[in-house]
């Protein structure tokens, strides 16, 4: 049976009967109210006042149903046939609305490697459509800022070391919505560069990288605060020189991001991360433009990419990104042996506190947005509001 779930655009919202997933722990039977775009209050049983708009979770998703924050992606490049980097503002909506669909409530635009000029520009579009589209927390440029040992699908031509000129003009460019930058520190200038990056109030992450344990310490030290996409496009784990995944998971500093695709990662190394960084771990989708489309072939920047059986591959072979959402993502990470409050962590409060904007996401509490997924028993998207308004 379908049940049509209501929208209130406006006055109240209430949700009850669920099984609410948040900031680490489970609660059955809850409920949780909005009003004007926010969080109201929250409970548990039939200790709710009426609202303009009543759901009951069970009946919209069925027994079991769970109600978690709104999914936060701050790793991602397309879905949907279209590219974060093509076509500027559509393209940027088309990208969204298939990733919200799937719990994505808020994201950060993450740009591949281009020309200093193109990137800047792109980085200003971003900037300027934040100013309608509340969805958006910014932009991540990942690139070109890289090592060419470890560039994975992006352009070896347009790849440069991070002159402090380049680093600022880019930051200037973003007037303070660059939300993260990923460098590989072991480049002439990479520390300073880390340092310029934190200074502007952007995180500075660490990927594509051949560096080692003493330059990824040196890196933290100098602000570094996430690990791109941890395992890919990096020096890999060996037991006389750990190499950048052992060395963040040591750092308490340090944000993990996963690609929990089984492809990206093994099921076993999934648990493995979140098992030795506990609460560190940021699920992201790295999606390039064929998440939520058909196999076949798809530019990804200037770099041709097939996609077959839900693989992205350049033609060089190296994995282009993925074709993972993030409701994906979580059943991926349950399937592995993580608990479901960590699972949802991962999805929620800790990419928000990654990028900065844990004050008002990532939990259901009063005060925070009223930003929200509902999802039945077997972890499939029922409905997903943000800022309190149903976008599906």
């Amino acid at each position: 049976m379908t049940v049509r779930i209501e929208n209130a655009t406006e006055g109240s919202l209430l949700i009850h009967s669920a099984r609410i997933v948040s900031g680490g722990a489970v609660v059955d039977d809850g409920w949780v109210r909005f009003e004007g775009g926010s969080v109201a209050a929250r409970g548990t049983g039939s200790d709710w006042s009426a609202a303009d708009v009543v759901i009951d979770a069970r009946e919209a998703a069925g027994p079991g149903a769970i109600l978690t924050p709104g999914f936060v992606d701050i790793h991602g490049h397309g879905g949907a046939n279209a590219a974060y980097d093509d076509d500027g503002v559509d393209a940027i909506r088309t990208v969204r609305a298939i990733h919200r669909a799937h719990g994505t409530t808020r994201a950060v635009v993450s740009l591949i490697t281009a020309p200093l000029d193109e990137l800047a520009d792109r980085v200003r579009v971003v900037a300027d459509l934040m100013q309608t589209d509340r969805d958006l927390l910014g932009s991540h440029l990942e690139g070109p800022f890289l090592d060419p040992g470890h560039m994975g699908a992006h352009d070896p031509a347009l790849l440069r070391a991070p002159v402090a000129t380049d680093v600022q003009a880019l930051l200037d460019a973003g007037r303070g919505t660059i939300r993260q930058v990923t460098i590989a520190p072991e480049l002439e200038g990479g520390l300073e560069a880390i340092r310029l990056i934190v200074a502007a109030g952007a995180a500075a992450a660490v990927g594509h990288t051949d560096a080692d344990d003493d330059t990824m310490r040196a890196a933290f030290d100098a602000g570094a605060t996430i690990l791109t996409h941890a395992f890919n496009a990096m020096r890999p784990v060996h037991h006389r020189n750990p190499g950048p995944v052992i060395t963040a998971a040591h750092d308490d500093r340090v944000t993990l991001e996963a690609i929990a695709d089984n492809i990206h990662l093994h099921p076993h190394i999934i648990k493995l991360v979140f098992d030795e960084a506990p609460g560190r771990v940021a699920l992201v989708t790295d999606a390039m433009a064929a998440a939520g489309s058909a196999d076949g072939d798809y530019m990804l920047g200037a770099l041709h990419v097939t996609v077959l059986d839900g693989v992205a591959r350049v033609d060089s072979g190296s994995i282009a990104g993925s074709t993972l959402t993030q409701d994906v993502a979580l059943r991926r990470a349950i399937e592995a042996g993580v608990g479901l409050a960590d699972a949802v962590d991962a999805l929620t409060l800790t990419p928000a506190r990654a990028v900065g904007v844990a004050d008002a996401l990532g939990v259901l509490e009063p005060g925070f947005l009223a930003d929200a997924v509902l999802l039945g028993a077997d972890l499939q998207v029922a409905a997903v509001w943000t800022g309190g308004a149903l976008r599906r």
